[in-house]
């Protein structure tokens, strides 16, 4: 059974830092990251990283956002610097799994609250 555990999170200034982490557990995965979705807003991509360790960003968190990832403890973090109001949203944790067939089957978290005061 595939489970992600997300931690972190929480209320911060303008400008501030904070940190998300996600424990997954149950498989093998293959992509790793994190989502949002702002009120009123549909769910975005935030950042994403492989297995091999590439990494993919949005453009309206490059610079500030940094995604990292341990392979052999199954964890996946969001450095998030510079924060600012519109990075306020619920923050989700992804991972995939490659099924026999090639099939990507993704697997979320339960989200963790992110909100930036100005």
């Amino acid at each position: 059974q595939v489970q992600l555990v997300e931690s972190g999170g929480g209320l911060v200034h303008l400008g501030g830092s904070l940190r998300l982490s996600c424990a997954a557990s149950g498989s093998i995965f293959n992509a790793m990251g994190w989502y949002r979705r702002a009120p009123g807003k549909q769910r975005e991509k935030v950042a994403t990283i492989t297995s091999g360790g590439n990494t993919n960003y949005a453009d309206s968190v490059k610079g500030r956002f940094t995604i990292t990832r341990h392979n052999a403890k199954n964890t996946v973090s969001l450095q998030m610097s510079s924060l600012k109001p519109e990075d306020t949203a619920v923050y989700y944790c992804y991972a995939d799994v490659r099924m026999w067939n090639g099939v990507l089957l993704p697997y979320w978290g339960q989200g963790t609250q992110v909100t930036v005061s100005s």
